[in-house]
């Protein structure tokens, strides 16, 4: 045989026993008929395996399923005349579409297998990233209720409160008018662990000295 679908042919027979499907059909007839003789057993076992087992076929050789006049164009037609000119490069194609097949599903496989390994290294290291914690610097405005509240026992009620995600800052006294002054202090929060209107109710709970308190400033870090 002048072409290199020997190899191909052993190849493909490795796992299967026939050259389409479960049962011989006109595609081991073409085949057979373009080897025109039995492969060597001792390089090429599976297909002198097969190429024996479709010999005792030749009585039923019309009779097999399939397309008898496409089989004939297996392995480039081998086994008639080959047409002159582009015709070889055409057998070439239908040959490597006969045992080509396996190898791009192969192909395809890794590809799904490298492209899944991927996938989830991305979504390992995603879920692996340290989460950003949001959080707001936010300055409050404390006001008393006249010019005697007794401003030190004001800021230290505001300082007494402790939560996770609060951290107090700097404060400062800022006049308001009258001889009364409000406490302007400073704090960071997380944004998940502390709601600002249950901070400020809980600051208005010291009511000897709260009279209210408001948002002056916020902005996030």
């Amino acid at each position: 045989m002048a072409f290199s679908d020997l190899k191909q042919l052993e190849e493909h027979l490795a796992t299967r026993s026939y050259i389409d499907g479960y049962e011989p059909t006109q595609s081991d007839v073409g085949v057979f008929t373009a080897l025109g003789k039995a492969p060597s057993a001792s390089e090429y076992p599976h297909a002198a395996r097969w190429y024996s087992h479709i010999a005792t076929w030749e009585a039923e050789h019309p009779n097999l399923p399939g397309d008898r006049e496409a089989s004939a164009k297996l392995f480039g037609g081998a086994g008639s005349s080959a047409p002159a000119g582009g015709a070889a490069p055409a057998a070439e194609e239908e040959d490597d579409d006969l045992f080509g097949s396996d190898v791009r599903d192969e192909d395809d496989e890794e590809a799904e297998r490298v492209k899944a390994e991927r996938v989830a290294a991305y979504q390992a290291k995603k879920a692996n990233k340290p989460k950003t914690i949001a959080k707001s610097v936010v300055t409050l405005e404390v006001k008393p209720w006249d010019d005697e509240t007794d401003m030190a026992a004001l800021e230290a009620s505001v300082r007494s409160i402790e939560q996770e995600g609060l951290v107090w800052g700097s404060s400062k006294l800022v006049a308001v008018g009258y001889g009364i002054k409000k406490l302007q202090i400073t704090l960071v929060i997380e944004d998940e662990l502390v709601s600002l209107d249950e901070l400020q109710e809980k600051i208005a709970e010291f009511e000897d000295y709260v009279q209210s308190s408001d948002v002056a400033a916020m902005q996030k870090l």
